[in-house]
């Protein structure tokens, strides 16, 4: 395992981070390249435990020259963002000087200008740097894993549509409970990789990636870091590598993945309607009918009319659900994984910002 760091100057004197970078070295010339990180933003640490297990078991297989292909590991994308604390809160997810979210504004570029993103990186502000070199590794690559987690949530993924039904391996191999499927309309960073992919030859865009993959796995929810559970994550992700290629494991099998496979207009964002303090009646993992209660919203404590309830728009599978009990209007309740397209017009991109 080789070990290197990218120093990012701050942008006022004296300030400076370090971003760890581990590479390991393949044996096998046409194997897929492969980038893997985690905690891009900053709080979300189950990815960062899942490579620490990930690179036990590579250490291991490269003592015994089984390891295929060229792989980076960042254990932790985001130093920035962990040196951000606000009253005692890391505040890791979206930049305090921009206000902008670390997992958007990412280039969108062609693949063949790859090059121009780390050219001159001394007219950017640390923040842009920090993203121009980690999509500059990332689109080295074949196969690019973005590891984040939810609030309190399944496990699941967010995988474009060009490279669905060949990526339910990753779904399959890290045991997934559902599959949102994206359209690659936003500036995050898995989906400015694809972008470059898609757009290789500018104006000429691909519907189909064989044989790439660029992904944001989402690993449950915030506080599901545990050394079991991380392990065993490792070890999905392990079986993955060996299923493409990437690692030698003759042992490895996956059956398919049978869990459900929903594009994003099928999800539907439960809101607070009003502000107030929440209790959920139903809890991540279980499957709603149309008009079920989902919370009650206790919004004037102590008065005769002071609650409302929320409902289940229609049948689906509760994917994830806010940590927070006291909630704002139009705050995130839940996302419900639905069979149907959701009422809600969906803007192009992402869920949330």
């Amino acid at each position: 395992m080789d070990i290197t760091e990218i120093v990012i100057e701050g942008d006022t004197a004296g300030i400076a981070w370090r971003l760890p970078i581990l590479r390991f070295a393949g044996k096998k010339a046409d194997a897929p390249k492969i980038y893997i990180q985690a905690a891009l933003h900053a709080g979300e640490l189950p990815g960062t435990a899942l490579v620490h297990f990930l690179c036990e078991r590579l250490r291991q297989a490269e003592a015994e020259s089984a390891i295929l292909s060229d792989i980076i590991v960042v254990p932790h994308a985001n130093p920035i963002g962990a040196a951000q604390s606000h009253f005692g809160e890391m505040q890791g997810r979206f930049d305090l000087g921009s206000r902008t979210n670390f997992n958007r504004d990412f280039p969108l570029i062609s693949l063949r200008d790859r090059d121009l993103l780390i050219e001159n990186l001394e007219r950017y502000p640390a923040v842009d740097r920090l993203k121009r070199q980690l999509i500059h590794m990332a689109l080295g690559a074949d196969l690019v894993i973005d590891l984040h987690c939810d609030d309190e949530s399944l496990q699941y993924a967010y995988i474009d549509e060009a490279f669905w039904p060949e990526a339910s391996d990753l779904a399959a191999a890290l045991k997934m409970d559902a599959v949102l499927l994206s359209d690659g309309e936003s500036s995050a960073f898995e989906e400015a990789v694809s972008f470059a992919w898609k757009y290789e030859v500018p104006g000429e865009k691909k519907a189909r990636l064989p044989g790439k993959l660029s992904v944001t796995v989402e690993l449950r929810g915030t506080r599901d870091v545990y050394p079991e559970m991380a392990k065993q994550d490792a070890e999905g992700l392990w079986r993955f590598l060996a299923v493409r290629g990437g690692v030698r494991d003759d042992g490895v099998h996956l059956a398919a993945f049978a869990g459900p496979a929903v594009p994003l207009d099928n999800v539907e964002m439960i809101r607070a309607p009003q502000a107030g303090t929440v209790l959920f009646h139903r809890n991540i993992g279980e499957r709603v009918v149309e008009g079920e209660r989902l919370a009650t919203i206790i919004t004037a404590p102590g008065m005769p009319d002071g609650t409302i309830e929320v409902r289940a728009p229609q049948d689906g599978l509760i994917v994830t659900r806010v940590s927070d009990r006291l909630v704002r209007r139009r705050g995130d309740l839940m996302k419900i994984g639905s069979d149907k397209p959701s009422s809600v017009v969906r803007k192009p991109g992402t869920l949330e910002n």
